[in-house]
């Protein structure tokens, strides 16, 4: 139990991190660099996975010994499946609800779609890019 919890906090601060990466750099692509918004993203996305993977490889799944390319790109896939999820969440929201004030775009995309991304993340970096062995498939180990 407490090896699951550990995880979890592993999980959770590298995730920190890595939206404070993201956020720093987009604001300053945004601002200082002048770049357009969404070539901002995509970069500060980019980056921000780097520090996710790397603080989840040395740190909190440091025991399954990642090698290669391979868990890098699927690291990189789940991260932008949890992207649409938060997507989709505010357009069904937005357009298909018809919640268009700055305050429901809020809750959808960075509440509710959040929520829901961070536990495909969680759900995927742990099965598919860090697995261990007789552990594919199954939520809790």
């Amino acid at each position: 139990m407490w090896g699951d919890r550990r995880e979890l906090l592993g999980f959770a601060g590298v995730g920190l991190l890595a939206y404070t990466v993201d956020l720093a750099l987009f604001t300053w692509l945004r601002g200082p660099a002048a770049l357009d918004p969404l070539t901002a993203k995509a970069l500060s996305f980019v980056a921000a996975c780097t520090v996710a993977y790397a603080g989840n490889a040395l740190g909190t799944y440091r025991h399954t010994h990642p090698r290669g390319l391979r868990p890098y790109a699927l690291f990189l896939v789940v991260n932008a499946a949890g992207a649409a999820v938060q997507l989709l969440c505010l357009t069904v929201s937005h357009y298909g609800l018809g919640f268009t004030s700055q305050r429901a775009d809020t809750v959808s995309g960075a509440g509710i779609g959040m929520v829901l991304a961070t536990v495909l993340r969680f759900w995927g970096t742990r099965t598919l890019v860090f697995r261990r062995e007789g552990r594919f498939g199954s939520w809790t180990g």
